[in-house]
């Protein structure tokens, strides 16, 4: 089954017209990629990924991804924005956003490197004491300071555990192909290492060996994951927005910017979909935040936040619209039992399963959001197996791309990252800063 785009929730929002005046932009956006003539366009390898993969490299990860499970009690993934939000996105898609705490044959998985905070890495070495462990850093260059900090910690404590050799044999890196600190370094040590192509950049890496190993040690079929993401490529190829509901799902989002919304929200009604959400940010946020444009990407996951955000939705500035995600069938299935007292009130649930109550408040609420003028697009996918999976991502992937060169940017690339590492490697006194030191401690005292 297919992920089917539902805007039915829209019809007060946006008229027939506004969709035929978005399609020569949609065009012009679908021509741009195709002939990869856009600003960008080194980037492009995600687009043909799910067909035009390494294979050999792809049946290595499952031989080191069988290996990890049979000697290895915690894997620890480092690395920070796309080189671990995705593998672990779909994780806890997959599994669940308790995966650790299942019984299972596969290793607890904690990721490290994502901050900078030593309590928190503190606490993870903690939580390995005693515990078999293997790592896997994932950086193109291997300098990136919050996964190189956490990697020279967990390399030092494998080395003094386990021994250089036997520690070399937990080590896995993924990183650039050819050049790099990482790379230079795992082929003196002989770790085993993946690539990160060239041509893909962190956010759209998700289905190369960045996710895909910690995604294969988590038990998960890459093979079926990958299956999910082609048949998007296959499916979402026509120019003609009635055709393809990923383009449809760009020209909404640039319609309702242009009407002066200037955020979207994601919503889910599934908590195993939190750190989908946060891919999700990080994929529209990073790529379309830029030349003073863009829609500020949030999220929230009902009917928790319901009782939080749920009232500024409702009632606050009309500057937002709402993308849900909803699922047609759920992991498993609770049905609510009669009580004689009824002391709840709650007897008219009786024999209905959650999932259908949940369903339930999802049409409640978008309805009574838009009869609040807020919005709402709805992408109903099938279920939570990795096929949908796959499909899902590459929906976004290409939405985002096309939703990109339709606001006027390039969706792949990230200046803006750079400037809180250069005023913080200058404060630290990295080696070359002296100047921009002075200036910036001047401004702070």
């Amino acid at each position: 089954m297919a992920l089917k785009l539902d805007c039915g929730y829209l019809k007060e929002a946006i008229r027939d017209h506004e969709y035929t005046m978005m399609q020569p932009l949609v065009k012009c956006a679908h021509d741009l990629l195709e002939s990869r003539q856009g600003p960008g366009n080194d980037f492009l390898g995600w687009i043909n990924l799910p067909t035009d993969y390494d294979k050999e490299e792809f049946a290595r990860i499952k031989e080191a991804a069988a290996r990890i499970q049979k000697n290895t009690d915690i894997f620890i993934v480092i690395g920070i924005g796309g080189s671990y939000l995705g593998a672990r996105a779909a994780i806890e898609f997959l599994k669940s956003e308790n995966y650790n705490a299942l019984k299972k044959d596969t290793p607890d998985i904690y990721y490290a490197g994502n901050s900078i905070s030593s309590t928190a890495l503190a606490e993870l070495v903690s939580i390995c004491e005693g515990r078999d462990i293997s790592i896997n850093m994932i950086s193109k260059s291997g300098t990136t300071t919050e996964p190189a900090i956490a990697f020279r910690v967990f390399r030092e404590i494998l080395e003094k555990k386990y021994g250089k050799e036997e520690a070399r044999k937990r080590i896995f890196c993924t990183t650039d192909k050819e050049k790099g600190t990482l790379k230079h370094l795992a082929d003196t040590e002989g770790y085993e290492t993946f690539v990160v192509p060239d041509d893909i950049g962190g956010r759209f890496s998700v289905l190369t060996a960045v996710g895909l190993l910690p995604i294969a040690v988590a038990g998960c079929d890459i093979d079926a994951l990958m299956a999910g993401a082609r048949k998007a490529q296959e499916m979402y190829c026509d120019p003609d927005i009635e055709k393809n509901d990923c383009y449809k799902y760009a020209a909404i989002r640039n319609i309702q910017y242009n009407k002066g919304r200037t955020s979207e929200v994601i919503v889910s009604y599934e908590p195993c979909f939190n750190m989908m959400n946060e891919w999700w940010k990080q994929l529209f946020g990073e790529s379309e935040g830029k030349d003073g444009k863009g829609l500020f990407p949030n999220s929230v996951t009902f009917s928790t936040d319901l009782h939080s955000l749920g009232q500024y939705i409702q009632d606050g500035r009309r500057r937002i619209f709402e993308t849900v995600i909803q699922f047609e069938k759920p992991k498993h299935e609770i049905v609510i039992g009669h009580d004689p007292d009824n002391v709840d009130g709650l007897n008219f649930l009786e024999g209905k399963s959650m999932d259908y109550i949940n369903k339930k408040a999802f049409q409640g609420t978008a309805l009574a959001h838009t009869d609040g003028s807020i919005p709402n697009v709805v992408l109903h996918a099938p279920d939570f197996s990795e096929d949908t999976l796959g499909q899902i991502i590459y929906f976004f992937e290409k939405a985002c791309a096309i939703s990109g060169y339709m606001l006027g940017v390039n969706p792949f690339d990230q200046p803006g990252v750079e400037s809180y590492k250069k005023n913080m490697f200058a404060l630290l006194g990295k080696p070359g800063y002296e100047e921009a030191k002075a200036a910036l401690e001047a401004r702070l005292s």
